[in-house]
């Protein structure tokens, strides 16, 4: 495992928040995390939330745009953002589009040929990113894992996928469906092929039908005035098929709000609190 190394360190409400590089094993090129480290972590070990970000992004817009930092002090937990794709790999045509490719890589483990010896972004956010958040930073055994957009739909699958490892969960406007969305059928058509079951393993309302672990809670903002919830997000969908399932989510649509940053800073707070029920 090649050590991370410090790329910037900044002071927020007495704790730090830091950017690392390391080079991955599981995607095969240099990747950014992000860690904030409540001021509580210098003398103590604290539970971490991971949170996954949507298309476009990096491991700096949570940072930057969410206000996250004092709900992480007040609760004195750690917080993880990785890079949401692997970068710079000289795959012919990953820079193309927005919504594949760089910044976009769905959080799956790419089977098709083209892709799949960097685009493992399922095992590096699992197996690989958590390894070195254990072995580096003070850490008490506690997973938490959220996210927006592409970010909420790789919280939900991850969790779905690893029942009674992610204590908590929760999501923003997340892709609920994406086998029946334009962004995910894309994504997912382009990392694992046209063979449409092979899409299950990363549709949250497909896994959701088929889950077998034990209770899991999910707490679900979506914004009604989202201009992708009918076609892209479909959360519906989800809780429909968590019904007769030991899932349990709460959907809450709040009236007025669409797909960006300032929903998500209006309600992180109330998702940390969520998070802390359980993580601390």
């Amino acid at each position: 495992m090649a050590k991370a190394t410090l790329v910037s360190s900044a002071k927020c409400y007495e704790g730090f928040q830091k950017v690392y590089r390391h080079m991955s094993e599981e995607l095969k090129c240099e990747m950014n995390f992000s860690v904030f480290l409540p001021p509580q972590a210098v003398d103590k070990k604290c539970p971490v939330l991971y949170w996954l970000s949507g298309l476009t992004c990096t491991e700096r817009n949570f940072i930057d745009k969410s206000g996250m930092h004092r709900h992480a002090v007040k609760h004195a937990i750690i917080v993880v953002g990785p890079d949401t794709s692997p970068r710079n790999c000289n795959i012919e045509g990953e820079d193309d589009s927005y919504d594949f490719g760089t910044g976009a890589g769905f959080y799956v483990d790419a089977t098709e040929e083209k892709w799949k010896n960097n685009y493992r972004m399922y095992s590096y956010i699992t197996k690989e990113l958590p390894d070195i958040i254990n072995k580096e930073f003070p850490t008490n055994g506690k997973w938490g894992i959220s996210g927006h957009s592409m970010g909420g739909h790789g919280a939900l699958t991850i969790a779905l996928k690893n029942p009674g490892k992610y204590v908590s969960v929760s999501a923003f406007a997340p892709i609920c469906n994406p086998s029946e969305g334009p962004w995910g059928q894309k994504a997912l058509r382009g990392y694992l092929g046209s063979d449409r079951s092979s899409w299950t393993n990363y549709d949250a309302t497909l896994l959701a039908k088929s889950y077998t672990g034990p209770e899991m809670k999910i707490l679900i903002d979506q914004g009604t005035e989202d201009t992708y919830l009918e076609k892209e997000l479909l959360p519906n969908n989800f809780v429909a098929a968590c019904k007769d399932t030991k899932i349990n989510p709460e959907l809450r649509m709040q009236e007025g709000y669409e797909h960006s940053y300032l929903f998500v800073t209006t309600f992180i707070g109330d998702h940390f609190d969520y998070h802390a029920k359980y993580l601390c």
